[in-house]
């Protein structure tokens, strides 16, 4: 696939982002496009399905056995002090936890989730925040649509407030919420967002933590001494799952071995892939791994195209426009 200068220019990043169109103070619902037809409910809906896990309380995958040359692994990311514990970091990571498999509210489709996470993307970039902010962001904004009503409305400061206690886990130094709201073109106050991050808070228990799809990328890579290049196209594979909504229900364990399996059966004719780590089957890889290609090969979509963007820069090798051409090659075209 390959995008004209025009049409690059056209459909670029805007920094700072455009605000969600509609998300204001005023009470009208977002005004989003959908194939789906979706009325915009005022009436809050329940997201939580009786029965089913709290957030942070999620589903867990049998544990992956630790791999030889793991501890070389753990000093290749820099971790040199902890290669006496490298067993139980490794089991703790790639066993971590996906989120159960329930719908989105009502009045939340998968499109609109989309869009909030795609602006949420730019956010982030134009930031500089660290890569596990992001994963973190979404993993909450994820948890909350499953335990908590939402307004339509209220969706993008939901994201807003997800990134804002992604920061503050991640991050050394956090934005001011008057930054953020001035990123939201004044859809909602500092006031506002202080709210909507104590009843984020509130409603998830004060449960945080989670090891991130990218911290098992960087094992995964490091174990299977993987080129840069490679990591580099897992890395983009990896991002755009976070606008697929049910990538919430991958642990990050697999979603990262997906997106690693993906880069080198894209990247197999540049050769010199290191040893197959044998963690996961074709099967249990198999649902993610077309997921995340036809992701790609959608391209730059209407609300969707701030992570193909991002690595269609010359600074990331364009990897998006690499990825795009060759699966065209082997992949039907998505929906």
């Amino acid at each position: 696939m390959s995008v004209s200068p025009a049409a690059r220019e056209e459909l670029r990043l805007s920094f700072p982002p455009h605000p969600i169109p509609g998300a204001s103070d005023s009470g009208a619902s977002l005004s989003l496009q959908s194939p789906v037809k979706s009325a915009p409910l005022e009436k809050p809906v329940a997201a939580a399905t009786p029965g089913t896990a709290p957030a942070g309380r999620s589903q867990r995958a049998a544990q992956p056995w630790p791999p030889p040359g793991l501890a070389e692994a753990l000093t290749t990311l820099g971790l040199d002090g902890e290669r006496e514990y490298a067993g139980d970091i490794f089991v703790s990571v790639m066993a971590g936890q996906a989120l159960p498999k329930t719908d989105l509210p009502r009045a939340v489709t998968a499109e609109m989730r989309a869009l909030v996470v795609d602006w949420l993307v730019q956010v982030h970039e134009y930031l500089g925040l660290a890569g596990d902010t992001l994963y973190l962001a979404v993993h909450l904004l994820d948890s909350y649509l499953r335990v908590a009503p939402v307004r339509l409305r209220h969706l993008q400061l939901l994201g807003v407030a997800c990134l804002f206690v992604a920061c503050k886990v991640e991050e050394s130094t956090r934005p001011e919420p008057a930054s953020l709201c001035l990123l939201g073109a004044g859809s909602f106050s500092p006031a506002q967002l202080l709210r909507a991050e104590r009843r984020l808070l509130s409603r998830l228990n004060f449960q945080l933590y989670y090891p991130g799809p990218l911290l098992c990328l960087g094992l995964l890579a490091a174990l299977a001494r993987s080129r840069p290049r490679v990591v580099l196209l897992a890395t983009y594979f990896l991002e755009l799952s976070v606008l697929e909504a049910e990538a919430a229900g991958w642990e990050p364990g697999r979603r990262a071995a997906a997106a690693l399996a993906l880069a080198q059966s894209v990247l197999l004719h540049e050769g010199g892939e290191g040893p197959e780590l044998g963690l996961y089957s074709k099967a249990e890889l198999g649902p993610i791994e077309p997921c995340m290609a036809r992701a790609a090969l959608r391209g730059p979509a209407p609300g969707r195209a701030a992570v193909f963007l991002k690595y269609a820069r010359p600074q990331r090798q364009c990897i998006s426009l690499t990825a795009a051409r060759l699966l065209s090659r082997t992949c039907p075209a998505p929906p």
